[in-house]
């Protein structure tokens, strides 16, 4: 992990602790050797808010948090407040409000305490324009309760060290929070951790330490550092079938966004590694305007950017691609529809042919009414697999939710695309996402029964 933007970030670490004390500046050291490009430093008290701060203005790849933990709520006096507003409107390297919430768990602080810290340091962000690091344990109902009352999705934050059910990370999502995990997730009895990371999208997962705790599985009873960050992702690539680059990359990005930390490659992306395959971006335009398209709110898709100033051209594809041998297959995808661009698409195939390379092509299956012509012909010798998009088991659901520019007509010709495509490519697959209200065994009945192709769900809110 070289490159920048594979650089891990390890969202929560505590730097300030006395198991630090001796060995601190190696610590910091080892973390970069090992791949993790920043920390951040978090806050328990007025104390330790105070030497993060020094911290992170000693380290270059250091930020802080300042906060008042829950089992420190009782000291959270006015005068402490105005402290930490000063440290933060004066500090740029103090990018977060943390660590806070409430611990119902271990009750070091009166409950009633524990609320009120919790609910002011959430005005003081809002206020100051940072976003929040929260801590909960056993108060999961209560946590939801006040983010909303306090209106704390105007800033954001992150649900640190989660130990929350999917239901209650489904409720910090719609508050557009993230979520972040530990080394705890590689415990072999923490199951329920690790279904939650399978079932959230990755653009809502941070990954952090919480060191000197809780290190991961490999090294438990020792004490955790940032380094050990890498078990946490490698254990996410491994839930979500992605590689440690891309977990790196893609949580990287989360961090940036949130707390305005580390680089990230914002260039328009015309070929992007995920997983083992590169796929190729060749156009932004597209014959539907799908309501869930996640385009339409960011054109990032698994930490890369896929907007297109202009479409490329053969030249520009073939520089982007580079050598395509390490790759599993090459993919015709991107934030559009490939086969609008067929002759580009054909160009770039017969050449990565000569190569031996595997070719996949992701497309909503509505290329012939966009050229007039049966197109499927001319993919055949070039196109070793196509996934169309069916999403729908009728026509008039299809159009409701893909919005094509054909109208009606557009459905009856995916299923007639699909029909042919078998003719010509040796893999088809129709796929639909799971929206709500799309009934999933219609549309499995339809390709399997009627269509006889391969049939794939694909999970909503998760892109690439």
């Amino acid at each position: 992990m070289n490159d920048l933007s594979s650089h891990l970030i390890d969202t929560h670490v505590h730097l300030d602790s006395a198991r630090f004390a001796e060995d601190r500046e190696e610590v910091i050291a080892r973390a970069l050797e090992n791949g993790v490009g920043y920390m951040i430093s978090v806050g328990c008290d007025l104390e330790s808010s105070l030497c993060n701060v020094e911290i992170a203005y000693r380290y270059p790849s250091v930020y802080a948090a300042v906060g008042i933990h829950p089992h420190e709520a009782s000291s959270l006096t006015d005068n402490v407040l105005e402290k930490m507003r000063g440290l933060i409107v004066r500090k740029d390297k103090v990018v977060a409000v943390g660590e806070i919430g409430l611990d119902f768990y271990r009750d070091r602080a009166p409950r009633d305490d524990q609320r009120s810290a919790f609910r002011h340091q959430i005005r003081l962000a809002r206020e100051v324009g940072r976003p929040i690091i929260v801590h909960d344990r056993d108060a999961h109902e209560e946590v939801i309760a006040i983010l909303r009352e306090e209106k704390a999705a105007e800033i954001s934050g992150v649900l640190h060290c989660f130990s929350g059910d999917l239901e209650m990370a489904r409720a910090c999502l719609d508050l557009g929070f993230y979520i972040s995990f530990p080394g705890t997730i590689t415990y072999p009895k923490n199951e329920e951790a690790r279904e939650i990371v399978r079932r959230i999208p990755m653009e809502a997962i941070l990954v952090e330490t919480d060191c000197p705790y809780l290190a991961p599985q490999p090294l438990r009873g020792k004490r955790n550092e940032p380094a050990f960050v890498r078990h946490t992702a490698e254990k996410i690539a491994e839930i979500k079938g992605l590689t440690l680059e891309d977990v790196a990359r893609i949580t990287t990005l989360n961090a940036f966004n949130l707390f305005g930390i580390g680089e990230t490659g914002r260039d328009s992306r015309i070929a992007y590694p995920i997983r083992n395959s590169l796929y190729l971006n060749l156009t932004n335009r597209c014959t539907n305007s799908c309501i869930f398209c996640a385009k339409f709110k960011d054109f990032t898709v698994k930490g890369h950017h896929l907007r297109l100033e202009k479409d490329p051209e053969f030249a520009e594809v073939m520089a982007a691609i580079g050598n395509p041998e390490s790759y599993e297959e090459v993919v015709f995808c991107g934030y559009g529809e490939p086969l609008i661009r067929l002759d580009l698409l054909k160009d770039v195939a017969t050449e990565l042919k000569k190569k031996g390379i595997r070719i996949r092509v992701n497309t909503d299956g509505q290329a012939n009414l966009v050229h007039g012509r049966n197109i499927l012909p001319e993919l055949s010798g070039l196109v070793d697999a196509v996934s169309v998009s069916l999403n729908a088991p009728d026509p008039e659901t299809y159009q409701h939710f893909c919005r094509s520019r054909f109208g009606t007509d557009a459905f009856e010709e995916v299923k007639n695309f699909l029909r042919e495509a078998k003719k010509y490519i040796p893999s088809v697959t129709a796929t639909a996402v799971a929206i709500p209200g799309i009934d999933m065994e219609a549309c499995r009945r339809l390709a399997e029964e009627e269509l006889e192709v391969v049939f794939r769900e694909r999970e909503y809110n998760e892109v690439g």
